[in-house]
């Protein structure tokens, strides 16, 4: 139990250092990886299936060469992208978000930096180094969330175009 509350207090020591910034760069980066979770949980669970639903549905049909069927099976293959698509897009817009809302805290850090620096001179350095910390640990924060958002977000879009060609793939015109 103490070593919880020694890390909770660790955890608000740092967001204090970051300013308020870094707090709402925490929740996007919470946000970031909420989504990217439940996409994978759905290609576990969701996406098979409903593959198996599709599948199923397209067996039975007892005629495939139709135009009819054809553009039954274009709106079956659609929907199934479509559903492996989503949230795709708010990952990449929260993806570039981050980086910005790191500067964004650089810009604050700075400006608390300047503000000391007219208030109290170039000579109080340890008044300094809070803005610098405040300017440098968004930045860092924003960094590394959108560099593990690039990697999740491209194994997601790769994974997505996989699994919608082969589901095109599965579903045979023949008969």
């Amino acid at each position: 139990m103490l070593a919880v509350l020694d890390a909770f207090e660790q955890v608000r020591d740092f967001l204090e250092k970051g300013g308020p910034v870094l707090v709402a760069l925490l929740f996007v980066i919470f946000l970031l990886w909420a989504l990217i979770l439940e996409r994978m949980i759905y290609f576990k669970t969701g996406h098979k299936k409903q593959v198996n639903e599709v599948m199923a549905t397209w067996e039975a049909r007892g005629e495939r060469t139709s135009w009819e069927a054809h553009k039954i099976r274009e709106a079956m293959i659609s929907q199934v992208t479509l559903d492996l698509s989503s949230s795709l897009g708010l990952i990449k817009t929260l993806v570039a978000v981050t980086p910005l809302l790191g500067l964004l805290g650089t810009v604050w850090g700075m400006i608390e930096v300047f503000d000391v620096m007219s208030a109290l001179g170039a000579a109080n350095v340890k008044a300094m180094a809070a803005g610098v910390s405040k300017a440098t640990i968004p930045t860092m924060a924003g960094m590394v969330g959108a560099l593990s958002g690039v990697f999740a977000s491209a194994y997601l879009d790769a994974r997505a175009y996989r699994e919608a060609e082969l589901v095109e793939d599965h579903l045979t015109m023949d008969h």
